[in-house]
């Protein structure tokens, strides 16, 4: 695919956009963001997976340059969905994602798309220096360093949005804001980083019954509206156990400098604790707009259409400390983050190959741990210093996986 220069300053028009992944929640949320604010965001291109109903009335509502598909089937059902005066450019595959993350003509790219696939056309962007609003928390998982050095070199600027990253980004002060990845916590006087989580729709239920949860229990969190993987995964608390690697690159923490707390109201997003006993925190409505409205406007605030907390109706506000026998997952994910890359990436990996056999109903509940921490055992420690390394452990892996969930299959 070859896409057009613009001779166009950037100045005299608004900031172009390329949303990876346009259907899942962040996506649709974005897209509600900038359809608020016409003067200052212009749509360039959406991609998705397969969802070709809910693109194509993208394509027809927004009217991108460009929408990319999954696979030739999925393009070719949405050219057929859209009207035949559409100016709609309807293109295919890896390498046509990561041309609408890099084009010239792109300034801004929110990279959502879910798993392992989102990868290499986040890093696209970031080599490409565009203003990177990073809702894949696997880029960092999986490519952590490079990823990071890569922002450095491209002078990329890189943007957190998942809703804690985004509340910890908030309170930092603006010498690490600006020095993501590199930046010496201790030196400002950040004592520590406090992550919060939910701790998902099975906080309180009785141990004995963890293995007979379904996936539509699973998938009912008590607070946020995401998709059905990040569900199970919040369930899990696996999802914080990426945020908690996420943070470690995104913050350059050291391990004594990051923490997780349970917090089951979701108001407090994360805080950030300072060697003088000040803690700062971010608060605000379980509603993604708000960080989102934040990457793309920073350094400064738009109105997001979301309501203001009303601090006479919060009542109480609890935290704790996360129970590892609960939430095994979670300490899975800790551990791995500190024995290297190969171990997040292996992590992450089987992960997203439990899950999806959960979800299809091929595993309980619990079986979810059980496949993740025997593949950990069974990958050897290996040096990952290219994309190239990175995914092709990242396929052995899925392969490893395979094999351990046919163990565990219920049908």
């Amino acid at each position: 695919m070859v896409i057009g220069v613009s001779t166009m300053p950037q100045s005299a028009r608004p900031q172009r956009l390329t949303i990876l992944g346009a259907t899942g929640s962040i996506g649709l949320n974005t897209l509600k963001v900038i359809a608020a604010h016409p003067e200052r965001f212009e749509l360039f291109a959406i991609s998705a997976n397969t969802n070709v109903t809910r693109m194509a009335d993208l394509c027809m509502r927004y009217q991108p340059r460009y929408a990319v598909m999954h696979c030739d089937r999925a393009a070719l059902q949405l050219q057929q969905q859209l009207p035949s005066d559409s100016t709609v450019e309807v293109l295919t595959g890896a390498q046509a994602l990561v041309d609408i993350a890099s084009d010239d003509q792109v300034d801004c790219v929110m990279a959502a798309i879910v798993g392992a696939a989102g990868l290499m056309p986040t890093m696209a962007a970031v080599k490409a220096g565009k203003r990177v609003l990073l809702a894949n928390k696997e880029a960092l998982v999986m490519s952590g360093q490079l990823f990071i050095d890569a922002v450095a070199d491209s002078g990329a600027q890189l943007l957190p949005i998942d809703s804690e990253h985004n509340a910890i980004f908030q309170c930092l002060p603006q010498s690490v804001q600006q020095q993501l990845g590199r930046a010496d916590l201790a030196a400002v006087g950040v004592q520590h980083i406090l992550l919060t989580g939910s701790g998902g729709p099975f906080r309180q239920l009785p141990l004995t019954e963890l293995a007979q949860q379904t996936p539509a229990a699973a998938c009912a969190h008590p607070n946020w509206s995401m998709g059905r993987k990040i569900s199970v995964d919040s369930a899990t608390m696996l999802n914080k156990g990426l945020e908690y690697i996420e943070a470690r690159w995104l913050f350059n923490c050291q391990r004594s400098q990051l923490q997780v707390l349970l917090h089951p109201q979701s108001v407090v997003h994360s805080m950030v604790q300072f060697v003088d006993g000040s803690v700062l925190a971010q608060l605000g409505q379980a509603d993604m707009c708000t960080p989102i409205a934040y990457g793309l406007s920073y350094p400064e605030r738009i109105d997001a259409g979301v309501a203001a907390l009303d601090f006479t109706q919060l009542g109480q506000l609890n935290f704790s400390a996360v129970d590892s026998v609960r939430y095994p997952c979670l300490q899975l994910a800790i551990d791995a983050c500190w024995q290297g890359q190969w171990a997040t990436t292996s992590l992450n990996a089987a992960n997203e190959v439990a899950v999806a056999a959960f979800l299809a109903g091929q595993l309980r509940f619990t079986d979810i741990y059980s496949v993740c921490a025997e593949v950990l055992a069974a990958i050897s420690p290996t040096t990952l210093n290219s994309l190239a390394a990175i995914v092709s452990l990242d396929e052995e892996t899925r392969r490893v996986a395979q094999q351990h969930v046919a163990r565990y299959a219920l049908c």
